[in-house]
């Protein structure tokens, strides 16, 4: 009984893991696809407001950094992803 268990995981779970672990990867970089997106808008808002304040010079260029990272992290999510999906 204990090696039919055994046997049981040995075959089911590496196929199970496999899929999960791609679903993650996808999961992840959306998320971060999202908040680049959302820096991406409060870029441009900060932009049209930088003539007027500038103050808003800085924010424009930590928001245009946070969605140039968060873009990044979530490509290389999608990459790692398809990675993991096309390995045998």
């Amino acid at each position: 009984m204990f090696s039919l268990v055994k046997q049981f995981f040995k075959q089911v779970v590496p196929g199970v893991i496999k899929p999960l672990h791609v679903l993650w990867n996808e999961i992840i970089g959306f998320i971060f696809i999202s908040m680049a997106v959302i820096g991406i808008f409060r870029t441009y808002k900060f932009y049209g407001e930088a003539a007027q304040d500038e103050g808003q010079g800085i924010k424009m260029l930590f928001s245009g950094g946070f969605a140039l990272i968060m873009l990044y992290f979530g490509l290389t999510s999608f990459w790692r992803a398809r990675k993991i999906g096309k390995a045998s």
